[in-house]
């Protein structure tokens, strides 16, 4: 059975939501009782993940600059910094859950990419 469901391009789609939705999220979610950290950590997650989205060579890259590869290796690297910023900036409530939700979801995301699968460019 095939575990690896999200394509590249769907992988691209996703990405460009997460950045739009890291920059709303916070501010719907009024985000930031245990800390104003909890709000612009996230906005500025998701104005990278916009920047790297753009960057990436996949078929709604801009620039395509980053390899795939090297798109999902940041991907993990974001999701490990959500699993740690909560514990290391002492996040409380659903300033914590926030971001524990989005390292699993993160994490998700990548497990389930096919980074096998060929790069449609058009």
């Amino acid at each position: 059975m095939k575990l690896r469901i999200i394509s590249p391009t769907f992988h691209g789609i996703i990405d460009y939501s997460a950045g739009v939705g890291l920059i709303i999220a916070p501010f719907l979610l009024s985000l930031g009782e245990s800390s104003p950290l909890a709000i612009w950590i996230s906005v500025t997650v998701g104005v990278t993940v916009l920047l790297a989205s753009g960057l990436t060579d996949y078929r709604y890259g801009l620039f395509r600059t980053i390899p795939f590869d090297g798109h999902l290796a940041i991907d993990l690297i974001a999701a490990t910094a959500f699993m740690i910023v909560p514990f290391a900036l002492e996040f409380e409530g659903l300033d914590m859950i926030y971001y524990l939700i989005n390292a699993a979801v993160v994490y998700l995301v990548v497990s389930l990419t096919d980074h096998n699968e060929p790069i449609q460019t058009n």
